[in-house]
Protein backbone atom coordinates (compact mmCIF):
# COMPACT_ATOMS: atom_id res chain seq x y z
CA UNK A 1 0.00 0.00 0.00
CA UNK A 2 1.43 3.36 -1.07
CA UNK A 3 1.95 5.87 1.76
CA UNK A 4 1.69 9.55 0.88
CA UNK A 5 3.27 12.31 2.95
CA UNK A 6 1.26 15.12 4.48
CA UNK A 7 3.10 17.54 2.20
CA UNK A 8 1.92 15.62 -0.89
CA UNK A 9 -1.64 15.56 0.41
CA UNK A 10 -1.66 19.30 1.07
CA UNK A 11 -0.22 19.94 -2.39
CA UNK A 12 -2.94 17.76 -3.91
CA UNK A 13 -5.54 19.71 -1.91
CA UNK A 14 -4.08 22.97 -3.24
CA UNK A 15 -4.33 21.70 -6.84
CA UNK A 16 -7.91 20.50 -6.27
CA UNK A 17 -8.81 23.91 -4.85
CA UNK A 18 -7.54 25.69 -7.95
CA UNK A 19 -9.24 23.14 -10.22
CA UNK A 20 -12.56 23.52 -8.42
CA UNK A 21 -12.28 27.31 -8.68
CA UNK A 22 -11.67 27.06 -12.44
CA UNK A 23 -14.63 24.71 -12.90
CA UNK A 24 -16.89 26.93 -10.76
CA UNK A 25 -15.89 30.03 -12.74
CA UNK A 26 -16.60 28.16 -15.97
CA UNK A 27 -20.03 27.11 -14.73
CA UNK A 28 -20.81 30.65 -13.55
CA UNK A 29 -19.88 31.96 -16.98
CA UNK A 30 -22.14 29.36 -18.57
CA UNK A 31 -25.04 30.31 -16.32
CA UNK A 32 -24.45 34.00 -17.03
CA UNK A 33 -24.27 33.35 -20.77
CA UNK A 34 -27.56 31.45 -20.65
CA UNK A 35 -29.21 34.23 -18.67
CA UNK A 36 -27.88 36.74 -21.23
CA UNK A 37 -29.27 34.69 -24.09
CA UNK A 38 -32.63 34.56 -22.33
CA UNK A 39 -32.54 38.32 -21.83
CA UNK A 40 -31.76 38.88 -25.51
CA UNK A 41 -34.53 36.50 -26.52
CA UNK A 42 -37.03 38.24 -24.23
CA UNK A 43 -36.09 41.65 -25.65
CA UNK A 44 -36.41 40.26 -29.18
CA UNK A 45 -39.92 38.95 -28.39
CA UNK A 46 -40.91 42.31 -26.90
CA UNK A 47 -39.64 44.18 -29.98
CA UNK A 48 -41.55 41.86 -32.33
CA UNK A 49 -44.74 42.11 -30.28
CA UNK A 50 -44.48 45.93 -30.28
CA UNK A 51 -44.07 45.99 -34.07
CA UNK A 52 -47.19 43.83 -34.54
CA UNK A 53 -49.05 46.10 -32.12
CA UNK A 54 -48.29 49.10 -34.38
CA UNK A 55 -49.57 47.12 -37.40
CA UNK A 56 -52.80 46.22 -35.61
CA UNK A 57 -53.46 49.78 -34.40
CA UNK A 58 -52.69 51.21 -37.85
CA UNK A 59 -55.11 48.81 -39.48
CA UNK A 60 -57.81 49.64 -36.92
CA UNK A 61 -57.33 53.38 -37.43
CA UNK A 62 -57.55 53.04 -41.21
CA UNK A 63 -60.81 51.07 -40.92
CA UNK A 64 -62.35 53.55 -38.50
CA UNK A 65 -61.34 56.61 -40.48
CA UNK A 66 -61.95 55.12 -43.89
CA UNK A 67 -58.93 56.78 -45.47
CA UNK A 68 -55.52 58.30 -45.01
CA UNK A 69 -54.20 59.24 -41.57
CA UNK A 70 -52.50 62.45 -40.61
CA UNK A 71 -49.17 62.96 -38.90
CA UNK A 72 -50.77 63.50 -35.49
CA UNK A 73 -52.70 60.24 -35.96
CA UNK A 74 -49.42 58.40 -36.57
CA UNK A 75 -47.87 59.87 -33.44
CA UNK A 76 -50.86 58.86 -31.33
CA UNK A 77 -51.12 55.25 -32.52
CA UNK A 78 -47.33 54.68 -32.08
CA UNK A 79 -47.51 56.19 -28.58
CA UNK A 80 -50.44 53.93 -27.70
CA UNK A 81 -48.85 50.80 -29.26
CA UNK A 82 -45.57 51.16 -27.37
CA UNK A 83 -47.06 52.22 -24.04
CA UNK A 84 -47.17 48.65 -22.81
CA UNK A 85 -43.69 47.66 -24.04
CA UNK A 86 -41.07 48.80 -21.50
CA UNK A 87 -37.70 49.66 -23.03
CA UNK A 88 -38.98 49.58 -26.62
CA UNK A 89 -38.99 52.58 -28.93
CA UNK A 90 -40.23 52.80 -32.48
CA UNK A 91 -42.12 54.67 -35.15
CA UNK A 92 -43.46 54.80 -38.71
CA UNK A 93 -41.22 55.31 -41.69
CA UNK A 94 -42.12 56.69 -45.11
CA UNK A 95 -40.13 56.09 -48.23
CA UNK A 96 -40.79 59.66 -49.35
CA UNK A 97 -40.54 61.58 -46.06
CA UNK A 98 -38.43 59.32 -43.81
CA UNK A 99 -39.57 59.25 -40.18
CA UNK A 100 -43.21 60.42 -39.93
CA UNK A 101 -43.76 59.30 -36.33
CA UNK A 102 -41.52 58.37 -33.36
CA UNK A 103 -42.30 57.51 -29.75
CA UNK A 104 -40.53 56.15 -26.67
CA UNK A 105 -43.22 56.27 -24.01
CA UNK A 106 -41.29 54.20 -21.41
CA UNK A 107 -38.14 56.31 -21.63
CA UNK A 108 -36.69 56.64 -18.11
CA UNK A 109 -34.83 59.90 -18.67
CA UNK A 110 -35.99 63.37 -17.75
CA UNK A 111 -38.83 64.52 -19.97
CA UNK A 112 -40.47 62.96 -22.98
CA UNK A 113 -38.15 61.66 -25.71
CA UNK A 114 -39.30 62.72 -29.16
CA UNK A 115 -36.09 62.69 -31.18
CA UNK A 116 -35.16 59.80 -33.41
CA UNK A 117 -31.85 58.22 -32.19
CA UNK A 118 -29.23 59.80 -34.46
CA UNK A 119 -26.70 56.94 -33.99
CA UNK A 120 -29.16 54.35 -35.28
CA UNK A 121 -30.86 56.49 -37.93
CA UNK A 122 -28.92 54.91 -40.81
CA UNK A 123 -29.68 51.40 -39.54
CA UNK A 124 -33.39 52.27 -39.19
CA UNK A 125 -33.51 53.64 -42.76
CA UNK A 126 -31.77 50.57 -44.18
CA UNK A 127 -34.11 48.29 -42.22
CA UNK A 128 -37.24 49.96 -43.54
CA UNK A 129 -35.90 49.93 -47.11
CA UNK A 130 -35.30 46.19 -46.87
CA UNK A 131 -38.85 45.68 -45.51
CA UNK A 132 -40.32 47.53 -48.50
CA UNK A 133 -38.21 45.58 -50.97
CA UNK A 134 -39.24 42.20 -49.59
CA UNK A 135 -42.66 43.20 -48.24
CA UNK A 136 -42.08 41.05 -45.12
CA UNK A 137 -40.88 41.37 -41.54
CA UNK A 138 -37.12 41.95 -41.17
CA UNK A 139 -35.15 41.59 -37.89
CA UNK A 140 -31.68 42.99 -37.21
CA UNK A 141 -29.35 42.14 -34.29
CA UNK A 142 -26.29 44.30 -33.60
CA UNK A 143 -24.18 43.13 -30.64
CA UNK A 144 -21.62 45.35 -28.95
CA UNK A 145 -19.47 45.06 -25.78
CA UNK A 146 -22.19 46.06 -23.31
CA UNK A 147 -25.46 45.50 -25.18
CA UNK A 148 -27.27 43.86 -28.10
CA UNK A 149 -29.34 46.25 -30.29
CA UNK A 150 -32.49 44.53 -31.62
CA UNK A 151 -34.57 46.03 -34.44
CA UNK A 152 -37.60 44.77 -36.33
CA UNK A 153 -39.34 46.29 -39.36
CA UNK A 154 -42.92 45.46 -40.44
CA UNK A 155 -44.76 46.50 -43.64
CA UNK A 156 -47.89 48.66 -43.15
CA UNK A 157 -50.59 47.78 -45.66
CA UNK A 158 -53.17 50.55 -46.19
CA UNK A 159 -54.28 53.36 -48.45
CA UNK A 160 -50.89 55.05 -48.35
CA UNK A 161 -48.03 53.24 -50.04
CA UNK A 162 -44.40 53.15 -48.82
CA UNK A 163 -45.09 53.02 -45.08
CA UNK A 164 -43.35 50.68 -42.64
CA UNK A 165 -43.37 50.29 -38.87
CA UNK A 166 -40.21 49.74 -36.90
CA UNK A 167 -39.39 48.96 -33.26
CA UNK A 168 -36.09 48.86 -31.39
CA UNK A 169 -34.91 47.58 -27.99
CA UNK A 170 -31.66 47.00 -26.17
CA UNK A 171 -30.57 43.93 -24.16
CA UNK A 172 -27.78 44.89 -21.73
CA UNK A 173 -25.43 41.88 -21.68
CA UNK A 174 -22.41 43.27 -19.81
CA UNK A 175 -24.25 45.83 -17.81
CA UNK A 176 -27.16 45.96 -15.48
CA UNK A 177 -28.09 43.94 -12.35
CA UNK A 178 -27.35 40.49 -13.84
CA UNK A 179 -23.92 41.49 -14.98
CA UNK A 180 -23.16 43.16 -11.66
CA UNK A 181 -24.21 40.06 -9.75
CA UNK A 182 -22.05 37.93 -12.02
CA UNK A 183 -19.00 40.17 -11.57
CA UNK A 184 -19.55 40.30 -7.80
CA UNK A 185 -19.85 36.51 -7.58
CA UNK A 186 -16.77 36.00 -9.76
CA UNK A 187 -14.81 38.52 -7.69
CA UNK A 188 -15.83 36.86 -4.43
CA UNK A 189 -14.83 33.48 -5.86
CA UNK A 190 -11.45 34.84 -6.99
CA UNK A 191 -10.76 36.48 -3.63
CA UNK A 192 -11.71 33.42 -1.59
CA UNK A 193 -9.92 30.93 -3.84
CA UNK A 194 -6.78 33.00 -4.26
CA UNK A 195 -6.78 33.79 -0.54
CA UNK A 196 -7.23 30.12 0.33
CA UNK A 197 -4.54 29.09 -2.15
CA UNK A 198 -2.15 31.71 -0.77
CA UNK A 199 -2.86 30.65 2.81
CA UNK A 200 -2.43 26.98 1.93
CA UNK A 201 0.79 27.73 0.06
CA UNK A 202 2.12 29.76 3.00
CA UNK A 203 1.19 26.96 5.40
CA UNK A 204 2.75 24.32 3.12
CA UNK A 205 5.97 26.34 2.81
CA UNK A 206 6.22 26.91 6.57
CA UNK A 207 5.30 23.33 7.39
CA UNK A 208 7.91 21.98 4.96
CA UNK A 209 10.54 24.28 6.48
CA UNK A 210 9.75 23.08 9.99
CA UNK A 211 9.91 19.44 8.90
CA UNK A 212 13.25 20.11 7.17
CA UNK A 213 14.67 21.69 10.34
CA UNK A 214 13.56 18.69 12.40
CA UNK A 215 15.14 16.31 9.85
CA UNK A 216 18.39 18.30 9.95
CA UNK A 217 18.42 18.27 13.75
CA UNK A 218 17.85 14.51 13.84
CA UNK A 219 20.52 13.86 11.17
CA UNK A 220 23.16 16.19 12.67
CA UNK A 221 26.26 14.59 14.27
CA UNK A 222 25.82 14.15 18.01
CA UNK A 223 28.29 13.82 20.87
CA UNK A 224 29.26 10.36 21.99
CA UNK A 225 26.65 8.72 24.17
CA UNK A 226 23.71 10.81 22.93
CA UNK A 227 21.18 8.80 20.98
CA UNK A 228 18.55 11.50 20.27
CA UNK A 229 19.11 15.26 20.23
CA UNK A 230 17.08 17.75 22.21
CA UNK A 231 14.74 19.21 19.58
CA UNK A 232 13.59 22.82 19.67
CA UNK A 233 9.91 23.70 19.44
CA UNK A 234 8.69 24.64 15.96
CA UNK A 235 5.71 26.83 16.84
CA UNK A 236 3.32 24.40 15.13
CA UNK A 237 1.09 22.80 17.76
CA UNK A 238 0.83 19.36 16.16
CA UNK A 239 4.55 19.19 15.39
CA UNK A 240 5.43 20.41 18.88
CA UNK A 241 3.49 17.50 20.34
CA UNK A 242 5.71 15.15 18.33
CA UNK A 243 8.79 17.14 19.39
CA UNK A 244 7.84 16.81 23.05
CA UNK A 245 7.21 13.09 22.59
CA UNK A 246 10.61 12.63 20.89
CA UNK A 247 12.36 14.64 23.60
CA UNK A 248 10.67 12.54 26.28
CA UNK A 249 11.60 9.33 24.45
CA UNK A 250 15.19 10.55 24.15
CA UNK A 251 15.30 11.22 27.88
CA UNK A 252 13.97 7.77 28.66
CA UNK A 253 16.44 6.23 26.21
CA UNK A 254 19.35 8.08 27.82
CA UNK A 255 18.24 6.94 31.27
CA UNK A 256 17.85 3.37 30.08
CA UNK A 257 21.23 3.51 28.38
CA UNK A 258 22.85 4.87 31.53
CA UNK A 259 21.34 2.06 33.58
CA UNK A 260 22.39 -0.52 30.98
CA UNK A 261 25.95 0.85 30.87
CA UNK A 262 26.12 0.81 34.67
CA UNK A 263 24.86 -2.77 34.76
CA UNK A 264 27.27 -3.80 32.01
CA UNK A 265 30.14 -2.13 33.83
CA UNK A 266 29.23 -3.91 37.03
CA UNK A 267 29.05 -7.24 35.21
CA UNK A 268 32.32 -6.51 33.44
CA UNK A 269 33.97 -5.65 36.75
CA UNK A 270 32.75 -8.98 38.15
CA UNK A 271 34.08 -10.91 35.17
CA UNK A 272 37.34 -8.98 35.24
CA UNK A 273 37.81 -9.54 38.97
CA UNK A 274 37.21 -13.27 38.58
CA UNK A 275 39.63 -13.48 35.65
CA UNK A 276 42.31 -11.45 37.48
CA UNK A 277 41.95 -13.61 40.55
CA UNK A 278 42.35 -16.72 38.40
CA UNK A 279 45.34 -15.33 36.49
CA UNK A 280 47.18 -14.17 39.64
CA UNK A 281 46.32 -17.21 41.75
CA UNK A 282 48.18 -19.62 39.52
CA UNK A 283 51.56 -17.76 39.69
CA UNK A 284 51.15 -17.25 43.47
CA UNK A 285 50.46 -20.96 43.95
CA UNK A 286 53.51 -21.83 41.88
CA UNK A 287 55.70 -19.38 43.85
CA UNK A 288 54.41 -20.72 47.16
CA UNK A 289 55.15 -24.30 46.16
CA UNK A 290 58.67 -23.42 45.01
CA UNK A 291 59.34 -21.44 48.19
CA UNK A 292 58.09 -24.26 50.46
CA UNK A 293 60.23 -26.79 48.63
CA UNK A 294 63.26 -24.50 48.93
CA UNK A 295 62.73 -24.13 52.69
CA UNK A 296 62.33 -27.87 53.25
CA UNK A 297 65.29 -28.80 51.06
CA UNK A 298 68.74 -27.96 52.29
CA UNK A 299 70.22 -28.07 48.81
CA UNK A 300 71.50 -24.58 47.81
CA UNK A 301 71.17 -25.41 44.12
CA UNK A 302 67.51 -26.31 44.53
CA UNK A 303 66.88 -23.07 46.45
CA UNK A 304 68.50 -21.03 43.65
CA UNK A 305 66.35 -22.82 41.07
CA UNK A 306 63.24 -22.09 43.14
CA UNK A 307 64.17 -18.38 43.38
CA UNK A 308 64.58 -18.20 39.59
CA UNK A 309 61.14 -19.78 39.16
CA UNK A 310 59.66 -17.29 41.64
CA UNK A 311 61.21 -14.39 39.71
CA UNK A 312 59.73 -15.76 36.49
CA UNK A 313 56.26 -15.89 38.03
CA UNK A 314 56.71 -12.35 39.39
CA UNK A 315 57.56 -11.16 35.86
CA UNK A 316 54.42 -12.90 34.59
CA UNK A 317 52.27 -11.12 37.18
CA UNK A 318 53.98 -7.81 36.36
CA UNK A 319 53.20 -8.25 32.66
CA UNK A 320 49.60 -9.05 33.49
CA UNK A 321 49.24 -5.95 35.67
CA UNK A 322 50.86 -3.72 33.03
CA UNK A 323 48.42 -4.96 30.37
CA UNK A 324 45.53 -4.41 32.76
CA UNK A 325 46.63 -0.83 33.36
CA UNK A 326 46.91 -0.25 29.61
CA UNK A 327 43.39 -1.64 29.17
CA UNK A 328 41.68 0.24 32.00
CA UNK A 329 43.46 3.60 31.95
CA UNK A 330 41.81 5.58 29.15
CA UNK A 331 44.14 8.12 27.61
CA UNK A 332 42.91 11.19 25.71
CA UNK A 333 43.56 11.03 22.00
CA UNK A 334 46.14 13.33 20.48
CA UNK A 335 44.96 13.42 16.87
CA UNK A 336 47.28 14.79 14.22
CA UNK A 337 47.86 14.32 10.48
CA UNK A 338 49.93 11.14 10.29
CA UNK A 339 51.92 9.60 7.45
CA UNK A 340 51.01 5.91 7.43
CA UNK A 341 53.93 4.36 5.56
CA UNK A 342 56.58 5.41 8.16
CA UNK A 343 54.22 4.30 10.94
CA UNK A 344 53.93 0.79 9.47
CA UNK A 345 57.68 0.58 8.90
CA UNK A 346 58.38 1.51 12.54
CA UNK A 347 55.87 -1.10 13.82
CA UNK A 348 57.56 -3.80 11.70
CA UNK A 349 61.05 -2.71 12.85
CA UNK A 350 60.11 -3.10 16.54
CA UNK A 351 59.14 -6.73 15.95
CA UNK A 352 61.85 -7.68 13.46
CA UNK A 353 63.96 -9.57 16.03
CA UNK A 354 60.98 -11.64 17.13
CA UNK A 355 59.99 -12.27 13.49
CA UNK A 356 63.56 -13.31 12.62
CA UNK A 357 63.69 -15.67 15.56
CA UNK A 358 60.48 -17.38 14.35
CA UNK A 359 61.60 -17.30 10.68
CA UNK A 360 58.54 -15.28 9.68
CA UNK A 361 58.62 -12.67 6.90
CA UNK A 362 56.95 -9.29 7.50
CA UNK A 363 55.67 -7.31 4.47
CA UNK A 364 54.26 -3.77 4.27
CA UNK A 365 51.77 -2.42 1.71
CA UNK A 366 50.95 1.29 1.78
CA UNK A 367 50.78 2.11 -1.93
CA UNK A 368 47.96 4.25 -3.31
CA UNK A 369 47.67 6.51 -0.25
CA UNK A 370 47.35 10.27 -0.98
CA UNK A 371 50.53 12.21 -0.29
CA UNK A 372 48.88 15.43 0.90
CA UNK A 373 45.63 14.28 2.51
CA UNK A 374 46.79 12.56 5.71
CA UNK A 375 44.49 10.81 8.19
CA UNK A 376 43.99 12.51 11.56
CA UNK A 377 44.72 9.83 14.17
CA UNK A 378 46.69 9.39 17.39
CA UNK A 379 49.89 7.82 15.98
CA UNK A 380 51.08 6.49 19.35
CA UNK A 381 47.76 4.75 20.10
CA UNK A 382 47.41 3.35 16.58
CA UNK A 383 51.01 2.11 16.69
CA UNK A 384 50.22 0.39 20.00
CA UNK A 385 47.18 -1.30 18.44
CA UNK A 386 49.23 -2.42 15.41
CA UNK A 387 51.97 -3.76 17.72
CA UNK A 388 49.41 -5.96 19.47
CA UNK A 389 47.93 -7.18 16.18
CA UNK A 390 51.39 -7.79 14.68
CA UNK A 391 52.62 -9.63 17.78
CA UNK A 392 49.45 -11.76 17.80
CA UNK A 393 49.98 -12.63 14.11
CA UNK A 394 53.66 -13.50 14.63
CA UNK A 395 52.79 -15.78 17.54
CA UNK A 396 50.29 -17.73 15.43
CA UNK A 397 52.34 -17.94 12.20
CA UNK A 398 54.52 -21.05 11.72
CA UNK A 399 58.16 -20.79 10.59
CA UNK A 400 58.49 -19.88 6.92
CA UNK A 401 55.15 -18.04 6.99
CA UNK A 402 54.37 -14.44 6.21
CA UNK A 403 52.69 -11.51 8.03
CA UNK A 404 51.55 -8.47 6.05
CA UNK A 405 50.66 -4.93 7.21
CA UNK A 406 48.38 -3.01 4.84
CA UNK A 407 46.90 0.52 4.86
CA UNK A 408 44.29 1.88 2.42
CA UNK A 409 41.92 4.80 2.03
CA UNK A 410 38.33 3.73 1.25
CA UNK A 411 34.89 5.33 0.98
CA UNK A 412 32.04 3.68 2.87
CA UNK A 413 28.48 5.10 2.72
CA UNK A 414 29.81 8.45 1.55
CA UNK A 415 32.41 8.72 4.36
CA UNK A 416 36.19 8.39 4.01
CA UNK A 417 37.68 5.64 6.18
CA UNK A 418 41.16 4.33 7.04
CA UNK A 419 41.51 0.55 6.82
CA UNK A 420 44.52 -1.04 8.50
CA UNK A 421 44.83 -4.79 7.90
CA UNK A 422 47.10 -7.41 9.45
CA UNK A 423 47.18 -10.73 7.51
CA UNK A 424 49.03 -13.89 8.45
CA UNK A 425 49.40 -17.36 6.98
CA UNK A 426 48.80 -19.11 10.30
CA UNK A 427 46.27 -21.78 11.11
CA UNK A 428 43.50 -19.30 11.86
CA UNK A 429 41.32 -18.60 14.89
CA UNK A 430 39.65 -21.44 16.74
CA UNK A 431 35.85 -21.37 16.25
CA UNK A 432 35.28 -21.69 20.01
CA UNK A 433 36.75 -18.25 20.75
CA UNK A 434 35.71 -16.30 17.64
CA UNK A 435 32.62 -14.77 19.27
CA UNK A 436 34.56 -13.49 22.32
CA UNK A 437 37.89 -12.85 20.63
CA UNK A 438 38.19 -9.23 21.78
CA UNK A 439 37.07 -9.86 25.36
CA UNK A 440 39.71 -9.66 28.14
CA UNK A 441 41.51 -12.92 29.06
CA UNK A 442 40.26 -14.75 25.95
CA UNK A 443 43.26 -16.49 24.36
CA UNK A 444 44.19 -19.78 22.72
CA UNK A 445 47.82 -19.71 23.98
CA UNK A 446 48.64 -21.17 27.40
CA UNK A 447 51.15 -18.37 28.05
CA UNK A 448 48.91 -15.55 26.80
CA UNK A 449 46.97 -13.06 28.93
CA UNK A 450 44.20 -12.44 26.42
CA UNK A 451 44.49 -8.65 26.83
CA UNK A 452 46.21 -7.64 23.57
CA UNK A 453 43.12 -7.74 21.34
CA UNK A 454 40.99 -6.16 24.10
CA UNK A 455 43.43 -3.21 24.13
CA UNK A 456 43.14 -2.94 20.32
CA UNK A 457 39.34 -2.77 20.62
CA UNK A 458 39.52 0.04 23.19
CA UNK A 459 41.86 2.05 20.95
CA UNK A 460 39.51 1.55 17.98
CA UNK A 461 36.49 2.66 20.02
CA UNK A 462 38.38 5.73 21.26
CA UNK A 463 38.88 6.71 17.60
CA UNK A 464 35.14 6.05 16.98
CA UNK A 465 36.11 3.09 14.84
CA UNK A 466 35.99 -0.69 15.11
CA UNK A 467 38.18 -3.76 14.86
CA UNK A 468 37.18 -7.23 13.75
CA UNK A 469 38.17 -10.50 12.18
CA UNK A 470 37.40 -10.54 8.44
CA UNK A 471 35.16 -13.51 7.76
CA UNK A 472 35.71 -15.55 4.60
CA UNK A 473 39.20 -14.15 3.87
CA UNK A 474 41.84 -16.42 2.33
CA UNK A 475 44.16 -15.65 5.25
CA UNK A 476 43.64 -14.76 8.88
CA UNK A 477 42.91 -11.03 8.58
CA UNK A 478 42.24 -8.46 11.30
CA UNK A 479 40.73 -5.15 10.10
CA UNK A 480 41.14 -1.91 12.06
CA UNK A 481 38.47 0.48 10.64
CA UNK A 482 38.98 4.14 11.63
CA UNK A 483 37.50 7.43 10.35
CA UNK A 484 39.91 9.34 8.12
CA UNK A 485 38.97 12.50 9.98
CA UNK A 486 36.99 12.91 13.22
CA UNK A 487 33.33 13.90 12.59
Amino acid sequence: MTAYSLRARLLALWVLLLASAAVTAYLMWGVYSQSTDVQVAQTEVAVGRACREIIDRYAASVRSRGGRLGESDFEGLVEAALGGAPGVEGGIWSTADGSVAYAYPTYEGTGRKTDLPAAEQGTIAALNAEVLRGDHVVSVRRPSRTQVLLLQGCPLRGPEAGLTAWTMGRAHVNDGPTYKRFVAGLGFLAVTVLGSAAFLGWFLYGFSGRIARLEAALAAPRPDGEDLPRLERTGERELDRLVEALNAAGGRLRDARTRAVAAERLAAVGRLAASIAHEIRNPIAAMRLKAENALVSGDPNRAATALEAVLGQIARVDTLLRDLLNLTQARPLNRMPTALAPLLVECARLQEDFARARSVRVEIEADGLPGSDLPQIDPAQVARALDNLLLNALQHTPPGGRVRLRAERVTVDGGVRLHLRVDDTGSGIEPAIRASLFEPFVTARPDGTGLGLAIVREIALAHRGAVGLVEGAAETTFLLDLPWRPS
